[in-house]
C-alpha cells in the first residue's frame, strides 16, 4: 500500500486538495449558491463540450477493462474490472437510500423563481443526485490507469524520450485534470450539485484502492500473469 501512494502521489495529491476546496466550498455556502456560482459559465462551446464529454464516463471505462482483460494480464483486467463495478454498485447503493433531488427538482422545490442555464440536448434527471456516478466513474478510471501506468507498466518505454518520473508526472497530472473535468460537467449540466461530485470523488478512490488492496496481493500468481493473446 506506500508503493501505491508513493508511485501515484500526484494524483492522490491533487485529488485530496480538490476535496479540502470543494469542502470548504461545501461548508461556506448554501448549496443552490455554490451550484449557480459554479454552473453559470455556459457559452456554445462549452455546452457542446461538456455534453458529450460526460458521455465518456458511460461507457469508456468498460471498454478500457474489455481491452485489458483481451489483450493485457487477466490479473490486470480483473482489478480495473472490479474498481469500476465496485465503485459503481457503491454510487448505485448511495443513490437509493438518499434519493436526493438533483439540481432542477431542487430549485423547482426551494427557489421556483430561479431558471438553471441547461445546456440544450441534456435529458436533466430529477431525483437520485447523491453521489455523482459519473465523477465515481472518472476518477475510479483515472485512478486505475494511474497505478498501472506507473506500476505496471514501463512509462520509460511509453515516453522514452522523457526522464522517467518526468513521464509518470506528467500522466498523474493529465489523468487527473480529465477526471476533473469529468467531474465538473455534472455540475455545468446541472446533473447534480458539488456535494454529489464530491461523494462520487471519495467513492471513485476508495473503492479503487480497496480493489488495489485485495488484487495486487496475487500479482506473482499464474493466473494474474495470464494474456489470451499471449506475444509471440
Amino acid at each position: 500500500m506506500k508503493n501505491l501512494f508513493k508511485q501515484n502521489a500526484v494524483f492522490l495529491t491533487l485529488s485530496l486538495i480538490l476535496l479540502i476546496v470543494l469542502g470548504l466550498a461545501l461548508l461556506g455556502l448554501d448549496k443552490g449558491e455554490l451550484h449557480l456560482l459554479l454552473c453559470d459559465r455556459h457559452t456554445p462551446a462549452r455546452d457542446i463540450f461538456y455534453r458529450y464529454y460526460t458521455q465518456v464516463a458511460e461507457w469508456f471505462p468498460y471498454v478500457v477493462c474489455v481491452c485489458l482483460l483481451l489483450f493485457g494480464r487477466l490479473g490486470d483486467g480483473v482489478f480495473a474490472s472490479s474498481a469500476m463495478i465496485g465503485s459503481a454498485l457503491t454510487t448505485q447503493l448511495f443513490k437509493n437510500i438518499v434519493n436526493a433531488p438533483r439540481p432542477l427538482k431542487w430549485f423547482e422545490l426551494h427557489h421556483p423563481d430561479i431558471q438553471l442555464p441547461l445546456t440544450p440536448g441534456v435529458d436533466v434527471h430529477s431525483w437520485f443526485s447523491f453521489p455523482s456516478g459519473h465523477t465515481t466513474s472518472f476518477f475510479a478510471l483515472a485512478l486505475v490507469v494511474c497505478i498501472l501506468l506507473t506500476n505496471k507498466l514501463s512509462t520509460k518505454q511509453l515516453l522514452s524520450t522523457l526522464n522517467p518520473q518526468f513521464s509518470a508526472t506528467i500522466a498523474q497530472l493529465s489523468l487527473f485534470v480529465l477526471a476533473l473535468l469529468g467531474g465538473y460537467s455534472r455540475i455545468y449540466l446541472s446533473q447534480h450539485f458539488s456535494a454529489d461530485v464530491f461523494a462520487g470523488i471519495v467513492v471513485g478512490i476508495l473503492i479503487t484502492i480497496v480493489c488495489y488492496a485485495i488484487f495486487m496481493r496475487f500479482e506473482d500468481k499464474k493466473w494474474y500473469n495470464l494474456r489470451l493473446f499471449a506475444k509471440k
